[in-house]
């Protein structure tokens, strides 16, 4: 199982950024996805989660703002982030079924 992560940069307060996840080595399309991330002396967390149904969940501190989507013919995973603040910026990382990690994308978002 390969996770690889795109789209990551830096980004002004307010910008948006998409991520994308390309699965490979296994159907994705069963299992659920998930995007985490760190920030710099925090712990990991989980920011958004869809399940095979397309059932989505979010943090409280990215909800209204993050949205994140499949595409399972493509195994592909996606997280499209609108009105960025410094807060978010981390390493974003791609899970699948909380089994199975990328190798992360560094998001910055300028003040």
């Amino acid at each position: 199982v390969q996770l690889v992560e795109s789209g990551g940069g830096l980004v002004q307060t307010g910008g948006s950024l998409r991520l994308v996840c390309t699965v490979s080595g296994i159907v994705a399309r069963d299992e659920i996805m998930n995007w985490y991330r760190q920030a710099p002396g925090k712990q990991r967390e989980m920011i958004a989660t869809i399940t095979n149904y397309g059932t989505t969940n979010y943090a409280d501190s990215v909800k209204e703002r993050f949205t994140i989507s499949r595409d399972d013919a493509k195994n592909l995973v996606f997280l499209q982030m609108d009105n960025l603040k410094p807060e978010d910026t981390a390493v974003y990382y791609c899970n699948y079924n909380f089994a199975f990690w990328g190798q992360g994308t560094q998001v910055t978002v300028s003040s």
